[in-house]
């Protein structure tokens, strides 16, 4: 049962911008916190994917700054704890964007609520792409922020991706074969998982129907994350209406399972921070991949919490002092390193 409990909250590819109008108009509101949202859209491997741009305080439309990419857990949407991030870092003066990747919330992509680290991992190359095409960032201090699964995807494409200046983890979630096996039913489990995803794979390839899961669930044991959740449970918290409760696809299981983030640290130069606890998931994981991080310009900041691991994981999601704590060390990170 602990096994299960803990699997249940895993926070588990060329580039257009198709709108660089920044004005004021019907797509920007002014926030109480004199931020302006505005919504945008790009392009990642010919799909339209979505998102919204945070400008700080006081923006001038001549002066460059720089941007941060905001992305948050796995099966979520910018509206959950990317927008949360991104709108707080744009209060301490950067540009942020959050957007929702390929297959989720507002942006395009079939089969929906299919969940692969590949795809998202290129998808946030192409939103630095987009911020590269924007007259009011400053091309050489661009960062990039991850939010539990988030982290993983942010970790690769900055690996991959020189352009990215600094990178912030939060509350990362990183994994690899042999932790997998811990978190659905070992060998044999993960091996069923992966074997549905390809025969759902091969049903929508010739049918075109997609097998889905719920994403969430307190009474079903296949969800995809099962057990009394409240962030993923709770309206007041991450079950927004733009969020899917009810739709994973199981296909996401054999990329999802198969993704091993952990070699990338070796090709990562970019100056790096990771928030992390031992009340977080998987501590152990977040110091193995700093520690074989490539560069020396790197920090570790290890805050301290009574809860057990992983459940300290949330906290990190919306709740105080893990959220404003988080953005104060972020914020301090890229001032510096951007």
């Amino acid at each position: 049962m602990k096994k299960l409990l803990i699997s249940a909250i895993i926070c588990i590819n060329g580039v257009a911008a198709i709108s660089q109008t920044l004005s004021n108009n019907v797509n920007s509101k002014k926030m109480s916190n004199q931020i302006t949202k505005q919504n945008v859209q790009f392009l990642s491997e010919g799909l339209t994917l979505k998102g919204n741009l945070f400008l700080p305080e006081n923006y001038d439309s001549n002066k460059k700054y720089p941007a941060i990419v905001v992305s948050g857990s796995w099966t979520t949407v910018k509206e959950q704890m990317a927008e949360l991030y991104a709108e707080r870092l744009a209060k301490q003066g950067f540009i942020t964007l959050a957007f929702d990747f390929r297959n989720f919330g507002e942006s395009e992509g079939q089969p929906r609520f299919f969940e692969s680290p590949s795809m998202k991992k290129t998808d946030i190359v192409n939103s630095v792409s987009y911020l590269n095409s924007l007259s009011i960032v400053d091309k050489d201090k661009i960062g990039v922020l991850g939010i539990c699964a988030g982290s993983m995807y942010t970790l690769m494409a900055a690996s991959e991706d020189k352009r990215i200046k600094a990178v912030v983890t939060v509350a990362s979630w990183l994994h690899d074969a042999e932790a997998v096996k811990l978190f659905y039913g070992g060998e044999e489990g993960v091996q069923s998982k992966i074997k549905a995803a390809q025969d759902a794979k091969k049903k929508f390839a010739e049918k075109g129907i997609v097998d889905y899961i719920p994403t969430i669930s307190e009474t079903n044991a296949n969800a995809a994350m099962y057990g009394p959740y409240d962030y993923y449970l709770n309206p007041k918290r991450g079950a927004l209406p733009q969020w899917s409760a009810d739709k994973f696809a199981v296909m996401s299981w054999e990329d999802w399972l198969t993704t091993n983030p952990m070699p990338s640290a070796s090709k990562l130069t970019s100056p790096t921070l990771m928030i992390h606890s031992d009340g977080a998931v998987l501590p152990q994981y977040t110091k193995n991949y700093f520690n074989e991080i490539a560069t020396n310009d790197k920090k570790l900041h290890w805050m301290k919490t009574e809860l057990q691991s992983p459940y300290h994981q949330f906290n990190y999601y919306d709740q105080e002092p893990e959220v404003s704590e988080a953005v104060l060390e972020a914020s301090e990170w890229f001032r510096v390193k951007l």
